[in-house]
């Protein structure tokens, strides 16, 4: 009871002190009134405050701009938190040894930059040149983020009571992909000089590298506590759906008995099940197999959201460019995107629950890529409604389609 109660004390105070540094509040009076709290603070004390931050109604934004300024006084103690480090081969070993592989390709840059000391303004264009591949080599680490996002969070969003944080680092997620669109954008161009790219850089490298800290000294620890070993399992498998970025990828394991459990719905998919089900259409009869074949081999990306918000669904079609796991059946779509734009989802399906719309278009460039991403109200035959469904399509093709094609021709 003792150990519950200072618990209690030490989060009530950390609270205060995060409070008192937004507020403007002298930094230095409050780390010698909060010192022994400051001293012995934890990662699930840093994780509860935030999340009482947000139930405060505390805006993601602000805590963002004072996040860095309350980490950088309790880092100590949470470099000093002792933890079970995960086991060779499991999904967080992996997610370590990327961020590792990360930092050290970081470093190097580092030292490249350091190599020019002295020369920068006069030296740019060679810096540049050596600079531009290595930044583009970055975007890779892109995979790191989606499988903490997708796979990761969507777990620890069932497990922890104090879950709603993920969405600020989402948020950071974003910022750091944000901040490499310009580092790239800036070396693209010949007339970048050294003066513009060097603030975009530190902003760049603060972000990344405490991020690298943020995952592992805060997320991981606790993760690794609070995770079971089957769960973790469940995630090292859906993880090989995506690249391993700047690591040796691993053997992918066998998959026991063949069979996954929904964790959140508690219903068993087997092969057999697959194999022997038949289901009868108005228009037709087609079996479990012959649908999912039809899902994946449609040249779009499906999601089905049910009419309590939950992901229902989603198809596997080639060449995805909105990742999706497994992880995600049965996340409340809101946790599915970052703070940013979750209010634009959010407005759609309240539209189509009141039923004043039945359709939402949206297009966008990525990667060189026109994509179409529309929503639709999904309605049973007496007008109820049941959940969402989004279709999004790669159209670049399709814009550049003229005249007509009425013979066949392989491209």
């Amino acid at each position: 009871m003792d150990d519950q109660i200072y618990s209690e004390k030490r989060y009530r105070e950390l609270l205060s002190f995060s409070l008192g540094v937004m507020n403007g509040d002298d930094v230095k009076t409050l780390i010698d009134t909060y010192k022994e709290t400051i001293d012995s603070v934890t990662p699930y004390d840093i994780v509860r405050v935030e999340d009482m931050q947000l139930q405060m109604g505390i805006k993601p934004d602000l805590i963002k701009e004072y996040l860095e300024k309350i980490v950088n006084v309790i880092t100590k103690s949470l470099n000093s938190y002792e933890w079970k480090k995960p086991a060779k081969g499991s999904f967080l070993y992996y997610m370590i040894l990327e961020n590792d592989a990360f930092a050290f390709k970081l470093n190097q840059i580092k030292k490249i930059i350091k190599s020019y000391n002295g020369r920068e303004h006069d030296d740019f264009e060679s810096m540049r040149v050596k600079l531009l591949p290595l930044f583009r080599e970055f975007r890779d680490f892109e995979h790191h983020y989606v499988k903490k996002e997708n796979i990761l969070f969507p777990y620890l969003e069932k497990i922890w009571e104090y879950y709603r944080p993920l969405k600020v680092m989402w948020s950071l997620d974003d910022d750091i992909r944000e901040s490499l669109k310009k580092i790239i954008g800036l070396l693209e161009d010949r007339d970048t000089v050294w003066d513009d790219f060097k603030v975009i850089l530190g902003q760049y490298f603060f972000k990344v590298f405490r991020m690298i800290h943020k995952e592992n000294a805060v997320v991981y620890p606790i993760a690794s506590e609070t995770v079971s070993k089957e769960l973790w399992e469940e995630m090292h498998l859906q993880s090989f759906e995506y690249p391993f970025p700047f690591i040796e990828a691993p053997e992918k394991p066998m998959s026991k008995d063949h069979k996954k459990l929904n964790a959140e719905s508690n219903i068993i998919e087997t092969d057999n099940l697959i194999q022997n089900s038949r289901i009868l259409f108005e228009t037709g009869i087609l079996s479990a197999e012959q649908v999912l074949m039809i899902f994946n081999h449609l040249p779009v990306d499906i999601t089905v959201v049910d009419e309590n918000d939950k992901v229902a669904f989603f198809n596997k079609a080639e060449d995805r460019f909105f990742p999706r796991s497994p992880a995600v059946v049965g996340r409340a779509v809101q946790n599915c995107h970052p703070p940013e734009s979750v209010h634009v989802v959010e407005d759609i399906i309240e539209a189509f629950k009141t039923g004043k719309r039945k359709k939402a278009d949206f297009w966008i460039q990525s990667r060189g890529k026109f994509i179409l991403i529309q929503y639709f109200a999904l309605r049973d035959e007496s007008g109820a409604y049941k959940g969402v469904i989004e279709v999004s399509q790669d159209a670049t093709n399709i814009r550049e389609l003229k005249g007509e094609r009425r013979l066949l021709e392989w491209s």
